[in-house]
């Protein structure tokens, strides 16, 4: 399904019902919309079909950010995350959704956390889901070198500095990422927007928003993994930093990595699912 918005088509899908008969009257149940990472090389589909465990408590919805999967692609030097995050409410506006939860994950991190400082007030909660407000390349490359080791550490250096490495090699960095990653096959099936990559990676390596944070208003909850190397718990520790006194709460699930709901299902759910009906 799609919405026209700011200029661009974006793409979106729905699981779960907004509203249910109790059984006495009809109660509407929060609605989760998911933000996924990138750049380019990922859509929403990664989520599915795990994150159909959310749909027991409320209604899911995935969206293709612009420049990914099915939504409009356009100029790949003009995308930015601000757009993103206007994107964000200006499909809940499209589609009727009044104080949705917004999760990120990944490069979604960042654009839920901007979601929130530009339309304060919007949402009735966020996730940061493994995400960041600062890059810090020397806090990854270390991070890559705890888990992995050396050589390995090495190669995420390089590769996240923009320098391009062999299949070989860039599988041995995906590798670290967790003890389970989005199944590839899925993956090679949905539609990648390479030319995006080098671009919105410059964009993701300057990326700075801390002193953006000061002004959310909602609840926001920051889960990481504690063996994620991509984005350590460094960067969400320093989120709940620069968030207003209590609007933060960090949890670090214990042996997992960037796909924490992959990694630790048993340990991720309950605190999504607990925050989602809490806010």
């Amino acid at each position: 399904m799609y919405v026209e918005e700011n200029a661009v088509r974006l793409w979106f899908d729905v699981e779960g019902l907004g509203l249910v008969w109790d059984g006495t009257e009809h109660r509407r149940r929060p609605t989760v919309v998911l933000v996924h990472g990138g750049p380019g090389t990922f859509d929403h589909s990664y989520f599915t079909p795990d994150f159909g465990r959310l749909a027991q408590v409320a209604q899911v919805v995935y969206l293709d950010l612009r420049g990914h999967g099915r939504s409009t692609w356009g100029d790949p030097e003009e995308w930015s995350f601000e757009q993103c995050a206007d994107d964000v409410r200006s499909l809940c506006d499209a589609l009727g959704i009044e104080r949705p939860v917004v999760l990120g994950h990944s490069m979604g991190g960042p654009i839920a956390l901007l979601y929130a400082a530009r339309h304060p007030g919007h949402a009735a909660g966020i996730i940061v889901q493994s995400g960041f407000a600062r890059w810090d390349h020397e806090r990854l490359a270390t991070a890559f070198t705890a888990i992995a080791g050396d050589e390995v550490g090495e190669l995420a250096r390089r590769s996240y500095a923009g320098e391009e490495l062999s299949d070989e090699e860039g599988e041995r960095v995906y590798a670290a990422f967790g003890t389970h990653v989005p199944d590839e096959r899925k993956r090679a099936a949905s539609p990648q927007n390479l030319a995006l990559n080098r671009p919105g990676m410059d964009l993701v390596r300057g990326t700075d928003i801390l002193d953006q944070l000061a002004v959310i208003n909602s609840p926001t909850l920051i889960c990481v993994g504690e063996r994620d190397p991509v984005t350590p718990v460094g960067a969400s520790e320093e989120i709940v930093a620069a968030l207003p006194a209590g609007q933060g709460r960090l949890e670090m699930i214990k042996k997992a990595g960037h796909f924490t709901w992959l990694d630790a299902p048993e340990a991720f759910w309950p605190v999504v699912t607990d925050f989602v009906r809490a806010v």
